[in-house]
């Protein structure tokens, strides 16, 4: 369907998103070439902060471009297998966002509540397996959605009422039953999101105990501003993400609200995660200084 029909409007929607992703870019690939040249950052932290830049980049990669030639072009259309392909790694790479939000925050757990065993449980091995362990449950979560979609019979109208290929948009292209296919992404999501979040949120309620006995003003202020940022970009990620697909019956959903909150997932929330996690780091930020003068 596309974000609007109207050139007047076409047109500066083409600017602003195409500046948005500009800005994805440059700011994900910075805090990419900052952590891959500065060897003072080659820590569990800024490894996973790495994983979530390369996330954030193929995440708006998926939609953007071909929501930017449909903003230039009247032409509305992709493929059947784009189509496919796009659903299977936009939801493949958003799954992965979920896992590793999960591990990045049991690795904050462990460096503030159990500071002294830090280094024996955070080791390059076990985080290694931690990111390839969240990579790899993101996408086989993904496979298993996208058969079950693509596996409905298709006969009624072609057009998908959203700027890309999703889930509940495709499935209520369906002519067959779609029971199965709502019920298998409202359980096997539901299992999943809710894991990843309670373990998010239980690492933070850890976390927030600590940083009260903290004896520091300054400590404390710095632990619950890291913590903070943090649980923002959580709370947009799993609210706009559950909102969006957290509902079985694919008929109560308003189109144009949905485009809003898919727009702050899909397309907003990669630009803020540099900001939020990474720009405001002096250590960072000293390490792009340092490379753009060399």
């Amino acid at each position: 369907m596309g974000l609007s029909d109207l050139p007047e409007v076409r047109y500066p929607l083409f600017v602003v998103f195409a500046t948005v992703y500009q800005i994805t870019m440059v700011g994900n690939g910075a805090i990419l070439l900052a952590i891959g040249t500065e060897k003072k950052l080659h820590t569990p932290m800024y490894y996973l902060l790495a994983n979530l830049s390369l996330l954030d980049i193929f995440c708006s990669s998926v939609t953007v471009p071909k929501m930017l030639e449909n903003l230039l072009t009247e032409k509305h259309s992709i493929s059947f297998v784009g189509c496919a392909l796009q659903l299977y790694f936009l939801v493949a790479l958003m799954g992965t966002e979920v896992f590793l939000l999960a591990v990045m925050a049991y690795d904050r757990y462990v460096a503030i509540c159990l500071p002294l065993r830090y280094t024996l449980i955070m080791t390059k091995v076990c985080c290694v397996r931690l990111t390839s362990g969240t990579w790899a449950a993101g996408f086989l979560n993904s496979l298993i959605h996208t058969l079950s979609t693509f596996s409905l019979s298709f006969c009624k109208s072609n057009w998908v009422n959203q700027y890309y290929c999703d889930i509940p948009q495709v499935v209520a292209l369906s002519c067959s039953s779609t029971y199965v296919a709502e019920m298998l992404a409202l359980v096997i999501g539901g299992i999943f999101g809710i894991s990843a979040c309670l373990a998010t949120f239980v690492s933070y309620i850890y976390i927030i105990s600590t940083i009260l006995k903290i004896q520091s003003a300054e400590g404390k202020c710095k632990a619950f501003s890291t913590c903070a940022s943090h649980l923002l970009v959580v709370c947009l990620f799993y609210g706009t993400a559950i909102f969006t697909y957290m509902r079985p019956s694919s008929t109560q959903r308003s189109p144009a609200r949905d485009r809003l909150i898919s727009m702050l997932y899909g397309v907003l929330t990669p630009m803020l995660n540099p900001i939020i996690y990474s720009l405001r780091n002096t250590e960072v930020k000293g390490a792009l200084r340092r490379v753009l003068c060399r």
